[in-house]
């Protein structure tokens, strides 16, 4: 089908800018706060008068508790804005929410989360989250979704989306098409591979080297100032030189400083979170053993029986014991680094040992990665090392990890769960609906299947209690989700909430599909040209707005009717017949067909962009893309090598 009156967001040929954005430049150059002490090293500094420690988990921090009552407040006008252009027939959507706009928990409470997936997932999220965003020209027009974004209390990332929500978040909230934009060309310079760092317009060799002495320098001094290194230092500071605008990708930058930006303190962005996993030395992780931790503005911790309890982010590395901080302890600031924060949500390395043999790199290259992986494995390397751990002699009873001096997490998506659901789903925050971006590489063919849901769902349904009070919607199997084709267009799952017994949100299910552009490239690929680059932003744009309402025309009101799903249940407000229509069309009905499913190899939905995808077309098949090699992934195994060598 073509996708006839299809606006574009972007122009993939367009190989200096992008063709037009709704934000300001400018705005690219407001950054969070560079607040380390002494740039990239942790550094020890008198505790204030109130000395930190640890709580535990039975509610919301007080700190996230106040500002919820600012955004939930800052979300009513972009909300009735969007209700408005939707335009539910029947039904006047900006008049529900004035009617309710004092009892905040009538209204709707909306989360986005961007899964794991590398670079694809962070251009395929980008497309996502600019057709949410109303700052984008075009955004708010018949057929668009603009002002989701502006609607929503949470957006979560995990591995590749968490690179694209710190990314946002570090550059002051900025826009996607000013990302793209950008006028320094300093950042999402993707063309110029994470594994020979940035053009200096010399020659690049010397450039490459003066790139990695750099980041070598900066993990070095955090060494010799006492604190553990790991793979992820190094990965976490080769991903700030592409994410954040700032001179030698911001070293100073902190997670924690993200809460004290005018834009995030006032309530006018979202709420966001990243997801980790811990993971005690040689431990395999499923979905129903781990301990899935959050890093949000104000803390480090977990919901889960096991930790059940959070950090003060700005305060991570100090030396706690037993939930407090001795009165002898100085105050560790600046271990909460913004890259190392991004890359321990993904950090790459054992994944990439995982599936070494379902790459495409040369056999004689195979066996020295493999040895050198599993030396940084043997010797956990491939981790990110919290150390000291923050949680040490706290829950002894319940957390397996409380007499280790060490705190280890991994990517998110190592369990399975590669989108960030946990955090979302927890009772305590309320959220109705979620609207989960997938980019998962579940088939041969680098495309979703829904396995993130499944893994999420069983999860719950763990008889360890490993769920802790958490209720997600039924999810149907791997191979339902291919043969039915609900991996190939948006699904809602959890439409009837009187199948369960607690809160449960409803989930927007937005699995990446080829509208215009196959996007379905390998986790591992290390450079991305411009045209490839706009090509997935643009797909991931009409994946979110189904070809801006041109596939569905009615996509935007059923979009409309599962924000308000379940607020229309708890103000016994009856269901317009318009959206009884839009959950008959996308709510899985239970239906399931486990039989092993035919290749899956999606044809477009559209006409497609025809931007290159690196030596090949846009219009080559899936199969084909997925059999991309990827030998320039050997490089960082060398670089990195001969850096814990000392060989650079």
């Amino acid at each position: 089908m073509t996708l006839t009156g299809a606006a574009s967001f972007i122009d993939p040929q367009n190989t200096v800018n992008v063709a037009y954005g709704g934000s300001e430049l400018s705005d690219l150059r407001g950054r969070a706060l560079p607040n380390a002490p002494n740039g990239y090293t942790p550094d020890y500094l008198d505790c204030p008068s109130s000395r930190p420690r640890i709580r535990n988990a039975e509610s919301l921090s007080a700190e996230e508790t106040s500002w919820l009552d600012t955004r939930r407040n800052n979300t009513l006008d972009p909300l009735r804005d969007l209700l408005r252009r939707i335009g539910i027939p029947e039904f006047d959507g900006p008049r529900y929410i004035s009617d309710r706009e004092t009892n905040q928990s009538a209204l709707p409470n909306i989360a986005i989360a961007a899964s794991g997936g590398g670079y694809r997932a962070l251009l395929n999220g980008a497309g996502a989250i600019a057709a949410f965003d109303s700052r984008e020209e075009n955004s708010t027009t018949a057929g668009h979704l603009g002002g989701l974004l502006q609607s929503s209390t949470y957006l979560g990332g995990l591995s590749g989306g968490g690179w694209l929500v710190g990314s946002l978040f570090i550059n002051n909230f900025t826009t996607i098409s000013a990302l793209l934009n950008d006028p320094s060309e300093t950042v999402w310079r993707f063309d110029q591979s994470i594994f020979e760092g940035p053009d200096k317009g010399s020659i690049q060799l010397l450039d490459t080297a003066d790139y990695f002495r750099t980041i070598e320098n900066q993990v070095r001094d955090k060494r010799d100032a006492g604190f553990n290194r790991s793979v992820t230092d190094y990965w976490g500071r080769a991903l700030s030189f592409q994410l954040i605008n700032a001179t030698d990708g911001g070293p100073a930058y902190t997670w924690s400083s993200i809460a004290l930006t005018d834009n995030f303190a006032q309530g006018n962005t979202p709420f966001p979170v990243l997801v980790a996993d811990g993971r005690a030395p040689d431990e395999l992780l499923i979905s129903g053993n781990s301990t899935v931790y959050e890093f949000n503005p104000y803390e480090l911790g977990s919901w889960d029986p096991t930790t059940f309890g959070f950090a003060p982010l700005a305060f991570i590395g100090s030396n706690f014991s037993n939930g407090v901080l001795g009165q002898s302890e100085q105050c560790v600031r600046g271990f909460d680094n913004a890259g190392y924060v991004m890359g321990t949500s993904s950090s790459l390395f054992n994944q990439f040992l995982l599936n070494l043999n379902n790459t495409s790199i040369p056999d004689f290259a195979k066996s020295f990665v493999a040895t050198v992986l599993e030396s940084f494995g043997q010797s956990n390397n491939d981790i990110a090392d919290y150390s000291p751990n923050p949680f040490y002699g706290f829950h002894n009873s319940t957390n397996n990890n409380a007499q280790s001096s060490r705190l280890t997490l991994v990517d998110g998506g190592e369990d399975l769960q590669n989108i960030p659901l946990h955090p979302l789903i927890q009772p305590n925050r309320h959220v109705d609906v979620i609207f989960a971006i997938d980019s998962s590489a579940d088939t041969g063919t680098i495309w979703p299947n829904g396995t993130a849901l499944v893994a999420t769902y069983e999860r719950n349904l763990n008889t360890s209690g490993i769920g802790n009070g958490t209720s997600f919607p039924s999810i149907p199997d791997t191979n339902s989700f291919v043969n039915l084709g609900l991996n190939t267009r948006p699904t809602f799952f959890g439409c009837n909430s009187s199948n369960t017994s607690s809160i449960t949100p409803l989930v927007v299910y937005l699995p990446n599909s080829p509208y215009v552009f196959h996007s379905n490239i390998s986790t591992f690929t290390p450079s991305y040209s411009r045209e490839t680059r706009n090509g997935m932003v643009q797909n991931g744009y009409e994946v979110a707005t189904m070809g801006n309402g041109t596939v569905d025309q009615q996509w935007p009101v059923c979009v409309g009717c599962a924000i308000l799903s379940r607020s229309l249940e708890r103000t016994n407000t009856r269901v317009p017949d318009a959206c009884t229509q839009c959950f008959q069309r996308y709510c899985w009905d239970g239906t399931t067909n486990s039989t092993d499913p035919a290749p899956y190899d999606p044809q477009f939905k559209g006409q497609s962009i025809g931007a290159e995808t690196g030596a090949e077309t846009g219009a080559e098949t899936s199969a084909a893309v997925s059999k991309r090699a990827d030998v320039t992934v050997v490089a960082v195994i060398l670089v990195l090598s001969a850096i814990f060598l000392g060989g650079i």
